[in-house]
C-alpha cells in the first residue's frame, strides 16, 4: 500500500511544480486537468505525510526507552501509546481515501421527486423535499434550476425536476435516492389521524456530451403552450418541449422557460442523464442507477427514510440513523446524513476489498 502511496507523493510533487510552470498557466485545458489531479490526490498525500511524521515520533520516543531517568521512560511509554492510537486512525483514513472515486462524484446532478402513495399529502411532501434540498444546496453555494414541475392543487406537487450545479453535488447527493416516506396528520385530518405517504427521489448524475451519444432520428419532439405558473406570457406561445426518445421510451419535458430553445436545451440535459443511468445500469448492476431500481414503484412499504412528525423523528433504514431534530432537517440541515451515509458505504466498500484481496 505504502509503495503506491510513494509513487502518488512523487507525482503530487510533480504536479505542484507545473501548476507553478508559466506554460502551463498559459494552457488552461492543461492548468485544469493538472490541478484536478492535484486536487484528487491532496489529501491523501497530507494524510501520508501526517503518517510518516507520526511513525518518526514512536521511533524517537522508543530511543527515549532506554533512558535512566525513569520519569522519562514514563513519558515516552505514554506517548507511544497515544502515537500508536493516532497511526492506526490515519492508516485506516489512508485506506478510505485509497478507495476507487466514483467518477461521478464531481457532477452536478438531475434530481427528481414524485409524489407516491397518499394523493395531495404525497404531493405536499414532495414539495416538502424540494424546499429541504434546496436549502441544502443554499447552504453548499450551488445553483437550483427547476426543468419542469407539475403542481397538485393544494400547492404540493406531483413531480418536480431541477438540475443543481455545484461542487460535489453528486457525491453529497447521490444517497438521497429511494423512497422517502412521510407519518404526519395532514392539515385537511379533522380527526387528527396520522397519515403515512410516500415520495420518490432520484438523484442522476448529469450526462455530459461525450458520455450518451443520441441519433436526432430517434427524438420525437413536441411543442405546446405552458399550463404552469409563470405569468401570462407562457401561456400566449408554444415554448413548452416534450421530447421522446423513441428506441427506449423515456419521455421528458420541460416548460419552466420562456424560450422554447433554452426549454429543449433542459429537457436534452434531462434525458442524456436519464439515459446515462440506464446505461450504467446495464454495464454494472451494482451502481443500480436505472431509475426504477433506484426508486422503487413509491409504495410505503420501499422506503430508505422516515420522516415521524408526531415524534420529531428522521431515521435512514438503511444504515440505522435516528436523529430527533426534523425541523432542522426539513429546513436543509441534512449533511450529517450524508456524511454518515458516505462513512457506510465507503466501509462496506473497504470490507468488500478486504475480502476480495
Amino acid at each position: 500500500m505504502f509503495d503506491k502511496i510513494e509513487e502518488l507523493t512523487r507525482r503530487y510533487d510533480e504536479l505542484e511544480a507545473l501548476l507553478s510552470d508559466p506554460s502551463i498557466l498559459a494552457n488552461q485545458a492543461e492548468f485544469r486537468k493538472f490541478n484536478k489531479e492535484h486536487s484528487d490526490l491532496k489529501e491523501l498525500v497530507a494524510a501520508y505525510r501526517d503518517y510518516r511524521k507520526v511513525v518518526a515520533e514512536i521511533g524517537d520516543n522508543r530511543g527515549l526507552l532506554s533512558e535512566s531517568d525513569p520519569g522519562i521512560r514514563e513519558m515516552a511509554e505514554v506517548e507511544i501509546e497515544e502515537l500508536e492510537t493516532r497511526k492506526e486512525e490515519i492508516r485506516e483514513t489512508i485506506k478510505l481515501l485509497l478507495l476507487p472515486k466514483d467518477p461521478n462524484d464531481d457532477r452536478n446532478v438531475v434530481l427528481e421527486i414524485r409524489a407516491g402513495t397518499g394523493g395531495d399529502e404525497a404531493a405536499l411532501f414532495a414539495a416538502d423535499l424540494f424546499r429541504m434540498y434546496n436549502r441544502f444546496a443554499e447552504t453548499n453555494r450551488w445553483k437550483v434550476e427547476i426543468i419542469s414541475s407539475s403542481e397538485s392543487g393544494l400547492g404540493g406537487y406531483k413531480e418536480i425536476v431541477a438540475l443543481v450545479e455545484g461542487q460535489g453535488v453528486y457525491a453529497k447527493l447521490k444517497y438521497e435516492s429511494g423512497t422517502h416516506r412521510v407519518q404526519r396528520v395532514p392539515d385537511t385530518e379533522a380527526q387528527g389521524r396520522i397519515h403515512t405517504s410516500a415520495c420518490t427521489v432520484a438523484v442522476l448524475p448529469e450526462a455530459e456530451d461525450i458520455d450518451v451519444d443520441i441519433n436526432p432520428s430517434d427524438l420525437k419532439i413536441d411543442v405546446y403552450r405552458s399550463s404552469g405558473a409563470g405569468g401570462q406570457h407562457v401561456n400566449t406561445t408554444d415554448s413548452a418541449v416534450r421530447i421522446t426518445h423513441l428506441p427506449t421510451g423515456i419521455v421528458v419535458g420541460c416548460q419552466e422557460e420562456r424560450s422554447q430553445i433554452k426549454n429543449r436545451a433542459k429537457a436534452m440535459k434531462v434525458l442524456k442523464s436519464r439515459m446515462l443511468a440506464v446505461m450504467h445500469s446495464e454495464q454494472n448492476a451494482r451502481l443500480a442507477a436505472d431509475r426504477k431500481q433506484q426508486v422503487g414503484s413509491g409504495d410505503r412499504s420501499e422506503r430508505i427514510r422516515t420522516y415521524n412528525y408526531p415524534q420529531g423523528r428522521m431515521t435512514d433504514h438503511r444504515i440505522g440513523l435516528t436523529l430527533y431534530r426534523l425541523d432542522s432537517i426539513m429546513a436543509g440541515d441534512i449533511g450529517e446524513i450524508a456524511d454518515a451515509l458516505r462513512t457506510h458505504y465507503q466501509m462496506e466498500a473497504l470490507k468488500a476489498q478486504s475480502e476480495a484481496g
